[in-house]
């Protein structure tokens, strides 16, 4: 049997090396829940919030309780807008990013 890495190991230690990686899943979350996809969104969250600073920072950022967060960024999480904004802005500021977004033609 071949041996595997662990997932959430591999994103954190990728993030941790690769700042332009941690900002491509910020990017990638951001379109998914704008592109109505906001279970997808969470989740890349989630791993982006684990690779690059933990949920108990994240909790100080935000003024919000760790586990209600671990929740709210869950497959079957639902965050209010407010909170969604405040997970999406404390983690572009740990990032150093600001968001853009433009709206496209649909193909």
């Amino acid at each position: 049997m071949a041996l595997t890495r662990d997932f959430k190991e591999t994103v954190k230690e990728r993030a941790a090396r690769d700042p332009a990686f941690g900002k491509a899943m910020l990017d990638e979350a951001a379109s998914a829940f704008l592109n109505g996809e906001p279970q997808l969104a969470r989740l890349i969250l989630r791993d982006l919030v684990n690779a690059s600073f933990g949920f108990e920072a994240l909790a100080s950022e935000t003024d919000r309780p760790s586990k209600s967060l671990h929740r709210m960024l869950s497959e079957n999480g639902n965050p209010s807008m407010d909170n969604l904004a405040a997970i999406f802005g404390a983690v572009r500021r740990r990032l150093g990013v600001a968001i853009e977004v433009r709206a496209v033609a649909a193909a």
